[in-house]
């Protein structure tokens, strides 16, 4: 009766991880081609919320159910896929964690542009290209690790 539970969580965790991802990806670019402050600083407030609620609690839940899986599935830890799926979820780390911070300060900046009637800085604009280019290889990893979570080759 474990598995399909274990399974059901690491399915629904990965759901959440890419979906709020993708989710917020739409959200924020078309809040940016919107370009009125107001619309940017109540989108990066709620992406900034769905982040922490969301892909925080599925960051959580992927190596725990993972790891559970694997060891219930008598996988080893050193199994190839399973390696490379690990160094995939940690490069896909080290780029959503300077997102979040990328996306606290896109945030600020907006609303004070909003409250004083400014156009959005450049420092926003400097920091939603590099969030925007973060993002390619964080979902092209994910894509990856589904894959391989899915193929289990070699």
């Amino acid at each position: 009766m474990i598995e399909p539970i274990l399974k059901f969580m690491h399915i629904i965790g990965a759901a959440v991880l890419f979906g709020t991802g993708v989710g917020i990806a739409f959200f924020m670019v078309l809040a940016h081609r919107d370009g009125r402050p107001v619309v940017v600083a109540a989108v990066a407030r709620i992406v900034v919320i769905a982040d922490f609620v969301f892909t925080a609690t599925a960051v959580v839940l992927q190596p725990i159910t993972g790891v559970a899986l694997a060891l219930h599935e008598n996988y080893p830890l050193t199994t190839p896929w399973i390696m490379i799926s690990v160094m995939l979820y940690v490069i896909t780390g080290a780029f959503w964690i300077p997102v979040v911070f990328m996306q606290k300060r896109m945030r600020d900046l907006a609303a004070e542009a909003a409250r004083t009637g400014a156009a959005l800085p450049e420092e926003y604009h400097r920091l939603y290209r590099r969030w925007f280019g973060f993002g390619f290889p964080a979902f092209a990893a994910v894509l990856a690790i589904f894959w391989l979570m899915i193929a289990k080759p070699g």
